[in-house]
């Protein structure tokens, strides 16, 4: 099969990663719950994997990356552990459910209101993001990447317009391994990363690494191998906010992807503009279909058919031509509203640096077998 659903978890897991894992499943003991050898080599690896993604994204220190099972619990503990009752979020069309569910959550109950930031031209502008902001403003909450058809917003300028009070959390699920996201240089207080996707981890691995000002609360509580003889969370971070075992293969694979990324991201993400561009391109030529994407560095490319269903052309591409790709709404309800996509969704096929030209041509192939198909609708 030809796997083209990277953007929903990467298909592919280079073998360094492959190796971490199997010798992280060999020799395995739960860090930071033990004194003895295994115990401690153990700990040492988790934390070099916090000093490394500190690194990466120009965090604030190893003690402020936590770890997570994936992106959603990532952003879930930013939002859910920073708001209080009466204050407001300004977020955006773009966002996914991971960010859009816990505010809505929220405002059901009383405790916050947010506004949405539209589309301005089919694009997502930070001027229209600021032009939200309120006194009681304490949040804003927008992606890396649109997770739908690749678009990103200039993270520097918004930063530059909302006021410095305003802490900012970057959706890191699309963006991060593919874009150069820095936490103290652009000011973003908390980044929320999916480690299974462009940082090549597997899953169950996420994190969130957060800013010196941000103090989040625990949404979970439990063990954490430290302060065991009190009833209250570890006052200190990372352990406020770490309940319960760490998956540690997980979070050895994300050590491991982290570190390929560190050296290639620029290799990557110029492979992937090339890809979607070679796609796009392709797409663009075809009558029977409308085009959602441009090139873009995440891998990204969004179409529909005009009259066969997006998630009917998905299926059809995997069943007869084994090439893996989504449809539907993505998780993204609001953007394909924005889009104006909404019920219907669209096609997503999103590459990994590790593809070829030679993969995007059988899609395109593939897509013009399917323009026959539109006689039968």
């Amino acid at each position: 099969m030809i796997y083209l659903d990277n953007a929903a978890t990467g298909g592919e897991k280079p073998a360094c990663v492959q190796s971490a894992v199997l010798a992280a499943m060999k020799a395995c003991a739960n860090p930071g719950r033990g004194g003895h050898t295994r115990a401690l080599a153990c700990a040492e690896r988790v934390l070099a994997c916090r000093e490394l993604l500190s690194e990466l994204f120009d965090g604030c220190g190893a003690e402020r990356v936590a770890f997570t099972k994936n992106c959603t619990e990532a952003l879930n503990v930013a939002i859910l552990g920073t708001l209080r009752r009466g204050d407001h979020v300004v977020t955006t069309c773009l966002e996914h459910n991971s960010v859009l569910r816990p505010l809505f959550a929220l405002k059901e109950r009383g405790v916050i209101t947010f506004d949405v930031a539209p589309l301005s031209g089919g694009k997502l502008l930070p001027e229209a993001v600021a032009a939200l902001i309120k006194p009681e403003t304490r949040l804003c909450c927008i992606t890396s990447a649109s997770n739908v058809t690749g678009q990103t917003t200039d993270l520097y300028a918004l930063r530059k317009l909302i006021p410095a009070r305003v802490f900012l959390l970057v959706d890191g699920a699309q963006g991060a391994g593919h874009l150069p996201l820095f936490l103290q240089k652009t000011g973003i207080d908390f980044l929320a990363l999916a480690g299974h996707k462009g940082l090549f981890a597997i899953q169950g691995a996420g994190a969130l690494l957060f800013s010196e000002r941000a103090a989040p609360r625990p949404v979970l509580f439990g063990g954490t191998g430290s302060e065991s003889h009190s009833l209250a969370m570890p006052a200190f971070y990372p352990d406020r906010l770490e309940s319960g075992t760490l998956s540690y293969p997980a979070v050895c694979s994300l050590a491991e992807g982290a570190l390929l990324v560190k050296s290639r991201r620029a290799e990557f993400a110029q492979k992937l503009l090339a890809l979607t561009a070679h796609a796009v391109q392709g797409i663009k030529g075809m009558a029977e279909y409308a085009l959602f994407s441009e090139p873009n560095a995440c891998g990204i490319v969004a179409f529909a058919h005009r009259r066969i269903p997006s998630e009917e052309v998905a299926q059809r591409l995997s069943d007869r031509f084994r090439i893996a790709v989504r449809g539907g709404l993505h998780c993204a309800p609001l953007a394909h509203r924005a889009l104006g996509t909404f019920p219907q969704g669209l096609v997503r096929a999103s590459f990994s640096p590790f593809q070829t030209t030679e993969d995007a041509d059988a899609l395109l192939c593939a897509l013009r077998e399917l323009e026959k198909d539109a006689t039968s609708f």
